[in-house]
């Protein structure tokens, strides 16, 4: 029986993952929840599930504890990592959105936690740091793409691959000419053709940053180089990924465009256990598309690859930045194509720190959300 602990809970990955741990009830046991402010959706996950412990992070947001007698509750930041540092658990599933999934991940590396990792910012954010201090523990993603990578990677040695081929939908905007771009609307872009996300990432894989955060995610989790890293547009999203050997063998992993797989095989790994998840079926199958994105479009990929082959602080900018852009555009105090103009504007003012460490990386992150906003006038 593997204890699990679920941090953000109640997104879309959390639920997700509620559910696989529902589903197999001889497999797992839930040892804790934690959301940030949802608290509606919290009781019902209380009510149903019944953990033991309970964390909210956002700060004024509380239950009636009276109702709960033989819970306990933790809050906000330390609270959280009180339960990350202290709780009796095997595997941490980190699905908090943003910088602030980072002091926890990293607590439970340094307890020799393993945790299934879910949000890309934590190794956008800290790759290099985390890569030094997880020889205790070991992470396994469950982004749809990192998860097929790795999958993929179970097929030969790391000296032998080649290339590793990070698939991308290309957005609802893949087709929309450049010229159209300041015409964008917030609801347009939270229209994801093959998914549904949060809105961040949904914004984010319309700019396709999500896809650069994801290349540098994907430098940090398999130990390779930016240069081994090649995104391809892929409107179908089949192909959630693939690997390409020295011999030319080409390795991937395909299905629905479901999160519950990925998931389910981080919980299980290095089994694969049996579901009546939906099936792929290869003669529904049309057409698979493959192109080169175009990144005078979206410039938001180009910036990743450059933040990451300088390194250091500089990712964690491009992450601040981001996060500040699209909270700008979806408050409509910006338009869509500022967004990239935006974040590469706080790069170009940051005196990158060469291997920061964790404090470093927490006031870099400050300073570079104070200064998107000092830079869009707000």
């Amino acid at each position: 029986m593997k204890k699990i602990l679920v941090l953000g809970s109640t997104g879309s990955i959390g639920q997700q993952t509620l559910q696989v741990i529902a589903d197999n009830p001889d497999l797992f046991q839930l040892t804790g929840l934690v959301c940030n402010n949802n608290v509606q959706k919290l009781e019902e996950q209380i009510n149903r599930l019944k953990p033991k412990f309970v964390g909210i992070n956002q700060k004024g947001v509380s239950l009636n504890q009276e109702l709960y007698q033989e819970i306990k509750f933790f809050y906000q930041e330390a609270g959280i990592l009180e339960m990350v540092k202290s709780l009796d658990y095997d595997l941490l599933v980190m699905a908090i959105v943003g910088a602030a999934g980072l002091k926890p991940t990293l607590a439970a590396i340094n307890r020799g936690k393993d945790v299934a990792l879910a949000t890309k910012e934590v190794m956008v954010l800290a790759g290099e740091l985390i890569q030094r201090n997880k020889q205790k523990a070991k992470i396994f993603p469950i982004d749809s793409e990192h998860s097929a990578i790795w999958q993929s990677m179970r097929s030969g040695t790391k000296s032998e691959i080649e290339k590793v081929i990070l698939t991308c939908s290309g957005g609802p905007f893949r087709s929309t000419p450049i010229e159209k771009f300041s015409e964008i609307t917030v609801e347009q872009a939270l229209h994801h053709p093959n998914w549904k996300m949060g809105r961040r990432i949904t914004i984010d894989s319309a700019t396709l940053m999500n896809k650069g955060l994801e290349v540098i995610e994907a430098k940090w989790l398999f130990d390779i180089s930016e240069s081994q890293i090649e995104v391809v547009v892929h409107p179908q999203s089949i192909l959630h990924s693939a690997v390409i050997f020295q011999d030319g063998s080409m390795i991937g992993q395909m299905g629905v465009t479901d999160m519950k797989v990925p998931i389910q095989y981080a919980l299980t790994y290095p089994q694969r256990i049996k579901n009546n998840y939906p099936r792929l079926s290869l003669t529904d199958i049309r057409k698979l598309e493959f192109e080169a994105p175009d990144t005078n479009k979206f410039p938001c990929l180009r910036l990743a690859y450059e933040v990451l082959k300088s390194g250091g602080s500089l990712p964690t900018v491009l992450n601040a930045a981001d996060e500040i852009a699209i909270e700008l555009f979806l408050k409509r105090k910006i338009v869509f194509n500022d967004i990239p103009i935006l974040i590469e504007k706080v790069i170009n003012k940051h005196q990158a720190i060469s291997s920061p460490d964790l404090e470093e990386i927490l006031k870099v992150d400050s300073w570079a959300r104070k200064t998107a906003l000092d830079c869009a006038n707000i």
